[in-house]
């Protein structure tokens, strides 16, 4: 082979090594562009993510409201109990019984119907002396009763001490007010207020604007005045005037946690 022909097999293949070293080089380019067309995506859609969920995130308010509203009682609940004493016990329950059936007697006359009145203690239970010797025993039975007109208290009380006679005993007064919906819808709507004033004044104080409710808890609860319950004398006999039986008055209390959103 002539100096000429090696030559040109050299140039050719020089020429071949050539374009494949710029074949590589232009792929190595492509793959370079389509990764960094990658990240930049990705940095594009993060910013665009990061603007999104600050956007999201509005300021927020939390407060207190606290409502009341007033009512007459209309509903009493009391406990009324007479004891007997007796040699035996079957005899202390008997005259009990009589004793007791009179008290119910005296008040269903007075307006209080049966299903108002449930025995809640029947007791019998030995009496003995410093000695440890029994002398005796007692029976006693309590009723729980609900009256529905309290302006018949004064009088039903009246009526069933004097039919049950000596040692009457009279506790757990309570009144309340049979239907409070009312009540609670006025002191809710007193809460909210309330509540959008004291929001509103925070709002104000950091330059903005108190926007739509996010989220209400509702919190309800009664109280009512302490009425001192009446008491008889044990020895007393029939009285001459009715019991003064006061009802007062029963304040209903709601409260709401607000929060509000802000309007910047």
């Amino acid at each position: 082979m002539s100096d000429g022909d090696n030559n040109h097999e050299e140039n050719g293949h020089e020429t071949r090594h050539g374009a494949w070293r710029a074949r590589r080089r232009g792929a190595l380019v492509v793959v370079l562009i389509i990764a960094l067309l990658v990240l930049l995506g990705d940095i594009l859609s993060a910013v665009a993510l990061g603007r999104t969920s600050s956007s999201s995130a509005r300021s927020t308010v939390s407060v207190t409201g606290t409502g009341t509203a007033m009512g007459t009682p209309n509903t009493l609940n009391f406990q009324i109990g007479v004891s007997s004493v007796a040699k035996n016990a079957s005899n202390a329950l008997a005259a009990n019984n009589t004793r007791v059936a009179a008290l119910e007697a005296a008040l269903i006359k007075s307006g209080i119907t049966k299903r108002n009145m449930q025995t809640s203690g029947l007791n019998i239970y030995q009496n003995t002396n410093n000695n440890g010797v029994v002398t005796g025993y007692t029976a006693q039975d309590d009723l729980n009763v609900t009256l529905h007109e309290i302006s018949k208290a004064g009088a039903a009380l009246d009526a069933a001490t004097n039919a049950a006679g000596n040692g009457v005993q009279l506790s757990n007064f309570e009144y309340s007010i049979s239907n409070q919906n009312g009540l609670y819808q006025k002191a809710r709507t007193a809460a909210m207020k309330n509540a959008y004033t004291e929001a509103n004044d925070i709002a104000k104080a950091a330059g903005e604007s108190v926007g739509s409710i996010v989220h209400v808890t509702d919190q309800e609860s009664t109280s009512g005045s302490t009425v001192p319950t009446p008491v008889f004398n044990a020895s007393a006999g029939k009285s001459s005037s009715v019991v003064p039986v006061q009802a007062g008055t029963q304040t209903v209390t709601d409260q709401v946690s607000v929060v509000y959103a802000l309007n910047g």
